[in-house]
């Protein structure tokens, strides 16, 4: 028997070493230091750099805890079928992309990673195992995986779970130490609550039991696309207030505040902004409405939809407020954009307002300067391409020299504390502010001489 069989008492598998492999893996280690957590890729760089002092994925606190359980209980690995064979419960953690091609293109999720990853565990399980559903699946997902891995015959058990992640980028730590709930769905069959119980034990480790819900595997697929689009609608519904609280002189910060105070809607999630990114809210939204669709549910899928339209016109409406106020022409006009992440905390630059916004300045002749504190490699990607046209600088103050106008893409913190009557001294006046995210002191940057241009709120300009 080997000796890593002897020392641990569980060896648990995470497929998929993202923005959610990863951190999950690191978090059952920290907290089950008997068990031994293994993450793997086929990428073998992102695995180069689990081992490295620098990770692929920058979430505040991981760094602590993968250092401190790594090559103890936490490895990472690029040998998948040895990895499987180890295993006694599996986490699915691979991408799940929107479809671009085929049937249901632009709605649908891609599952091709799915169905690998569900293969190749057939091909190289050795003995029964808990296949988890840690990714965001649509519904029905696991009867599917089911079908695929019961297709072999030999006597080999598997049991399909799913429990859908809920944590945020930027807060991720946090979120899984500490879970508002953990979602475990199975099937209601003896076989089914069995390897349900034992998931039940594994986050009992530090989770309270209260915390943790149980339901049937279907009703645990839906709950995570229910919640990301009422969380999205939340979003969308602020952001399109904002855009009459502009044709009103209302101001959206005072609307937000008035309305979050009702007990029934609450504070959060009411924060006007450019728009949400990321790679679940518009993905999940979208497989939404190609469910309803292919249920035939088209008002259902019609009013899904105009979550994500209302996102899309939100950052496009930014792009042109900026145009209409620089005198309607961005031609060789030099515009910095503070921030590129799509959230603070966080490196990922999925589905960020501010990859709309630089292409649409790109469109319009400007020149673009990007700064970020962590993802500015992620951009260089985003904008592949375009080198020449859009520049990248880390330090925000270098970045804005001879430019004419700021436009705040992500609410870090640095920005807040940014010394602005240095900076509004080395840019092109007139010089302009648009705050995408309403962060900055828009009297004081007013006062320091800027034009400012917040959303949702009367803009403070200099014009007569």
């Amino acid at each position: 028997m080997r000796k890593d069989t002897l020392k641990f008492e569980k060896r648990i598998l995470c497929i998929g070493a993202g923005f959610v492999g990863g951190p999950t893996a690191a978090m059952i280690a920290c907290k089950c230091p008997r068990y031994k957590v293994t993450v793997v890729d086929t990428n073998r760089e992102r695995i180069a750099q689990w081992n490295s002092a620098t990770l692929p994925v920058y979430e505040p606190g991981l760094d602590a805890i993968v250092k401190a359980k790594r090559g103890k209980n936490l490895f990472f690995e690029t040998d998948i079928p040895k990895a499987i064979r180890e295993s006694e419960i599996i986490f699915v953690c691979v991408n799940t992309p929107t479809k671009t091609f085929g049937a249901g293109a632009g709605l649908a999720a891609d599952l091709q990673y799915w169905e690998s990853t569900a293969r190749q565990i057939l091909e190289h399980a050795r003995s029964p195992k808990i296949v988890v559903e840690k990714s965001t699946f649509p519904v029905k997902t696991a009867l599917a995986m089911e079908r695929i891995l019961n297709s072999r015959t030999g006597g080999i058990r598997f049991d399909v779970l799913s429990n859908p992640e809920f944590l945020a980028e930027g807060t991720a730590v946090r979120d899984m130490e500490f879970p508002d709930r953990v979602l475990i769905g199975s099937r209601d069959t003896e076989e089914g609550c069995r390897a349900r119980d034992t998931l039940v034990a594994l986050y009992a480790n530090w989770v309270p039991r209260e915390k943790i819900i149980t339901s049937n595997i279907w009703s645990s697929e839906l709950s995570k696309l229910a919640a990301n689009l009422f969380l999205a609608q939340r979003v969308s519904t602020i952001n399109a207030v904002s855009a009459i609280c502009e044709k009103t002189d209302a101001d959206v910060t005072e609307v937000s505040r008035i309305v979050g105070m009702d007990g029934r809607i609450g504070a959060r999630f009411l924060n006007a902004s450019i728009g949400f990114g990321g790679s679940c809210f518009k993905k999940d939204i979208l497989n939404l409405v190609y469910l309803c669709r292919h249920e035939g549910l088209p008002e259902v899928a019609d009013y899904f939809e105009a979550v994500v339209r209302i996102n899309e016109y939100q950052k496009e409406r930014f792009v042109l407020n900026m145009l209409e106020a620089m005198f309607n022409t961005l031609a060789g006009k030099r515009i910095c954009l503070f921030g590129f992440a799509f959230k603070a905390d966080t490196s990922d630059t999925r589905e960020s307002p501010a990859i709309h916004v630089a292409r649409r300045l790109l469109e319009e002749k400007a020149e673009v300067v990007v700064t970020d504190p962590r993802a500015l490699d992620n951009a260089k990607v985003d904008l592949k391409g375009l080198e020449g046209r859009v520049s990248y600088v880390k330090d925000p103050y270098k970045a804005a020299q001879g430019c004419q106008a700021i436009a705040v893409m992500t609410e870090w913190d640095l920005y807040r504390g940014l010394d602005y009557g240095k900076i509004f001294k080395q840019m092109v006046k007139p010089a302009f502010i648009f705050d995408g995210r309403n962060i900055l002191d828009h009297r004081l940057c007013h006062k320091i001489g800027f034009n400012v241009y917040p959303l949702g709120r009367p803009a403070l300009t200099h014009f007569k």
